[in-house]
């Protein structure tokens, strides 16, 4: 068998190599998998975790030189009071509003039914870049709107451009009915997708580490806007530089809807303020 076929038998096979894993789960854990508030659960804990890095990374600041010298805006640290104020609003909104909800849901919609077959690596794959694309349309629109339109701006989004230079916690900042669209579109997505729970776990964890790493406020070499090629993706550098210049950069992760209607600013602009 050549390296081809090999490869081709991972990804395209009917039995996927997912099959054990979610054979286990599926088995031996599906109640807490079919309950409406494991998608809830599981986002918020790999929100804080994944921000638990560069929360190590702002702490330790020159203290640590080989990691501060990827600090976009180096001399905007986040202050302990930036950090409280981030980690209390995120809490006070997933609190009033996001458990309610789940726990809402679970009141009126029956358990989630589990298949059996498991996802290939390709319907992963695809699946996870599928709603990635999707939520980046429906953000950037939101996101467009919300800046050109001074009410919904001053009511529902300034809170989350308190800061020039973005940093990790500061993420999910922002104001209620701002988490409820997101947290909206990120279900319902993978819905009219017609995905796999787990390809739906998935894209969920994959989408909040995203959001983390455009917030983190570092260009690491190993940033998902160096590992994906062409410009396509923007990371880091693309939404600092739109917390610096507002009206430029609305598209969440990628770049073609920003370059497609004149928004795109070139991420040069933040290397010249540095």
């Amino acid at each position: 068998m050549t390296l081809v076929h090999v490869f081709e038998t991972i990804w395209e096979t009917k039995d996927s190599v997912l099959q054990p894993i979610w054979d286990y789960l599926r088995l031996n854990h599906s109640e807490t998998l079919r309950s409406p508030l494991f998608p809830v659960i599981l986002t918020v804990a790999s929100y804080f975790v994944l921000c638990v890095p560069y929360l190590v990374c702002d702490i330790l600041g020159k203290k640590w030189p080989a990691i501060y010298r990827y600090k976009l805006q180096p001399d905007k640290l986040p202050t302990t009071a930036m950090l409280l104020h981030c980690s209390g609003v995120t809490l006070y909104n997933h609190i009033l509003l996001v458990f309610p909800a789940a726990v809402a849901q679970w009141l009126w919609r029956p358990p989630v039914p589990l298949p059996e077959r498991a996802p290939t690596l390709l319907e992963l794959a695809g699946g996870v870049t599928g709603n990635l694309l999707l939520f980046d349309l429906q953000y950037f629109i939101w996101h467009f709107l919300h800046h050109k339109i001074r009410w919904l701006y001053v009511t529902f989004h300034a809170i989350h451009h308190n800061y020039s230079a973005p940093f990790a916690l500061a993420t999910q900042c922002l104001g209620g009915w701002e988490l409820v669209t997101v947290g909206f579109w990120t279900t319902i997505n993978p819905v009219l997708l017609r995905c796999h729970l787990l390809t739906t776990w998935m894209f969920m964890v994959v989408h909040v580490y995203v959001s983390v790493e455009d917030h983190c406020g570092y260009d690491f070499p190993w940033s998902t806007s160096h590992l994906i090629p062409f410009g396509v993706y923007g990371g880091p550098n693309k939404h600092d530089v739109h917390h610096q210049k507002p009206n430029t950069n609305f598209a969440p992760h990628f770049s073609h809807w920003d370059k497609l209607f004149g928004t795109h600013a070139d991420f040069s602009y933040a290397k010249t303020q540095r």
